[in-house]
């Protein structure tokens, strides 16, 4: 079946290159539009547009669910950590968006409205903690059907080497159900570090395909949001 045009229009009209558009709106439904689109936000913070980009990689990253690899170093490893969900995710996105860190793009904008989108159950996270109740690594991501669309990840380089692949160990675990195998994790650009886990590149064309079968799937069962961690 042909894909209706959305805000973005027909993919077949949108440039050779992973930046497909940019706009001064940005808001929730504009973003939950977009990822039923293949695109995702991140802001042109060095382009002087003050503006958000709008992205659909030529070459997208993926993981499939059972295409993880987990070492049997990390297996072990994991049995320090606890993982939850939804216990800490303002803590989450203040860590994945520290300024520290390398090549931030997480800014006020982004934190207001993943923050709305997590009350409103469309965004969740992941955290791992350590033996002593310290927050150590996580994830957080989009949800939407089959989808999960993974927004950023950290670890505390001291206290949780491997605190953000257990973050996404234990998100596969909760993904695989009976509809594990339409399921996928959206990781945007693949990286060695993804690579390693077992992410995969798929053209632009091929993530769109995945993406409405994907869609099409029920979501999963997210556990019920508790009091976050202080």
């Amino acid at each position: 079946m042909a894909r209706r045009p959305g805000i973005f229009g027909p993919p077949q009209s949108w440039p050779a290159q992973d930046l497909i558009a940019f706009s001064a709106e940005f808001d929730e439904a504009l973003v939950l539009a977009a990822y039923t689109e293949g695109v995702f936000p991140m802001p042109l913070h060095e382009s002087g547009f003050g503006q958000m980009g709008w992205w659909s990689p030529l070459h997208r990253g993926v993981l499939p669910l059972d295409a993880l690899r987990v070492p049997r170093s990390l297996r072990k490893s994991a049995h320090h950590y606890t993982t939850t969900v939804d216990a800490a995710f303002t803590q989450v996105l203040e860590r994945c968006g520290d300024p520290a860190r390398p090549h931030g793009w997480i800014d006020a904008d982004i934190r207001r409205v993943y923050g709305t989108l997590h009350e409103m159950g469309r965004v969740h996270s992941v955290e791992t903690w350590d033996t002593h109740g310290r927050l150590v690594g996580g994830l957080y991501g989009v949800s939407l059907g089959g989808l999960f669309a993974g927004e950023s990840m950290f670890h505390d380089p001291v206290l949780g080497r491997d605190a953000s692949k257990v973050a996404l160990l234990a998100l596969v675990e909760l993904l695989a159900d009976e509809h594990a195998e339409d399921r996928i994790i959206d990781v945007q650009w693949q990286t060695d570090h993804l690579a390693s886990l077992g992410a995969i590149e798929v053209e632009r064309d091929e993530y769109l395909g995945l993406l409405g079968e994907a869609l099409a799937v029920p979501e999963p069962a997210w556990p019920a949001r508790k009091e976050e961690h202080a």
